[in-house]
C-alpha cells in the first residue's frame, strides 16, 4: 500500500516552483481562465472522458497554457512528462462523496478518488492552485507566503538550536567530571528531539519551494549539521545503564510530554530517581574526534569501558590498542583534553 504522506510528498514535488508542471500552472493562474488538470492516463480516467481531443504531445507550460483556454479538462500522463488529451469532459461517479461546491473542485476531488490520481484546479476567479488526491484538497501556496513561514521557522530553529548547544555543553561538561544524572540526560534527549522535529518541519516547508528555497535550503543544512546523529550516540553513551528495554519511541512521544524528564527517563527505559548518576561510555566525545575512524570507537570502549576509563588512560596504553598507534593516540589524548576545557569555559 503507498504511503498516503508520501504520495502526497511526491505530487508536492512535481508541484513545486521552478518545475514546468508549476510553470505551467501559474500562467494559467495569471491569465485568469482556470483549469482542471488530471495527472493519470490509466483506464479509469478514460472510462470517465468523453468528447475533447488525443494530443499525446510532450509536455511544455505553454502548450498546458494555451489547452486551458478551451472548455474542458486535460488529462496529463502521471509523471506529467505528457499531453494526453485536451478539452474532456469529465464524468465521474457522483456517488463519490465530496464537500466541495464549485463544478470544477467537486469534479476534480471524486475523479481522484474514483481513479486513485491526483488532480489539480486553477481556480480563475481565486485565483488558487489546489491538488486533489485521496480525497482531501491541499492548497498549493504561493512562494511568498511560505518564504515567509519558512524563515520565521529557520528562526525559530536557530533559538532552540542555541539552546540545545548551551545543553550539549553543559552535559559535556557533567560528563568530565563523572556527575551526569538522568534527569540531565532527559533533559538534553527532550532538547535533541525538540530540534530534529522542528528540522523535518522546516525541511518540508522549503521542499514545497522547489528552486525558490535554495537559500533556506542551504541555512538549514548548516542548523542540521551533526545533529541526525545524536540520539543514536547519547543512545550509545547511556543504553548500558538503562534497566528496561523502551516499549514506545522518543520520536512518538507529543511535544508535551518531552517537557517532563520523568516521562522522558521512563520511555528512554530508565527506573528510579531522576538524580542517580549515570557515566557515559564515551560516544558522543569520541564522535567529536574528526580525526578517529568511528570503527575504531568500540574498539575503545570495550577497552576502557566509559569515557572516565578512556580520560585516564595514557598515551602507551591506547597506542596498544589494534588500529590506534602512536599517533592516533596522542590525537586522541589531546582531544579528550582539548573537549575537557571547552565544556569547562
Amino acid at each position: 500500500m503507498t504511503d498516503p504522506g508520501s504520495e502526497l510528498r511526491h505530487y508536492r514535488d512535481l508541484l513545486a516552483p521552478g518545475t514546468p508542471l508549476r510553470d505551467g500552472l501559474e500562467r494559467i493562474r495569471r491569465g485568469h481562465t482556470g483549469a482542471l488538470v488530471v495527472l493519470g492516463d490509466d483506464a479509469e480516467v478514460d472510462r470517465m472522458c468523453t468528447g475533447g481531443f488525443c494530443i499525446n504531445a510532450d509536455f511544455t507550460p505553454t502548450a498546458l497554457r494555451e489547452l486551458a483556454k478551451m472548455d474542458g479538462a486535460i488529462v496529463l500522463s502521471a509523471d506529467a512528462g505528457q499531453i494526453l488529451r485536451a478539452g474532456v469532459h469529465l464524468m465521474p461517479d457522483p456517488h463519490y462523496p465530496t464537500v466541495e461546491t464549485g463544478t470544477r473542485h467537486r469534479t476534480a476531488d471524486r475523479v481522484a478518488q474514483q481513479a486513485e490520481c491526483a488532480a489539480v484546479t486553477v481556480s480563475a476567479s481565486m485565483s488558487t492552485i489546489s491538488l486533489f488526491l485521496n480525497g482531501t484538497r491541499t492548497l498549493i501556496e504561493d512562494s511568498e507566503t511560505i518564504i515567509a513561514r519558512a524563515a520565521l521557522a529557520i528562526q525559530t530553529l536557530e533559538s532552540y538550536s542555541d539552546r540545545l548547544n548551551t545543553e550539549l555543553q553543559r552535559l559535556s561538561n557533567l560528563e568530565f567530571h563523572d556527575q551526569v544524572t538522568v534527569r540531565d540526560v532527559a533533559a538534553t534527549v527532550a532538547r535533541v528531539q525538540m530540534v530534529l522535529r522542528l528540522l523535518a518541519e522546516v525541511d518540508e516547508q522549503i521542499r514545497h519551494l522547489g528552486t525558490d528555497g535554495r537559500m533556506l535550503q542551504l541555512q538549514l543544512l548548516e542548523l542540521a549539521a551533526d545533529r541526525e546523529a545524536l540520539p543514536e550516540l547519547l543512545r550509545l553513551d547511556y543504553a548500558h545503564a538503562v534497566a528496561e528495554t523502551p516499549v514506545v519511541g522518543l520520536d512518538t512521544l507529543p511535544e508535551g510530554d518531552l517537557l517532563r524528564p520523568a516521562t522522558v527517563a521512563s520511555v528512554m527505559g530508565f527506573t528510579g530517581s531522576l538524580d542517580a548518576t549515570v557515566s557515559p561510555r564515551g560516544y558522543r566525545q569520541l564522535a567529536a574526534l574528526e580525526q578517529i575512524p568511528g570503527a575504531l570507537h568500540e574498539r575503545l570502549v570495550e577497552e576502557f569501558g566509559n569515557l572516565q576509563g578512556l580520560l585516564g588512560a595514557d598515551r602507551t596504553e591506547l597506542a596498544n590498542i589494534e588500529g590506534i598507534g602512536p599517533i592516533r593516540a596522542r590525537l586522541i589524548r589531546d582531544g579528550l583534553m582539548r573537549l575537557a576545557d571547552e565544556a569547562d569555559e
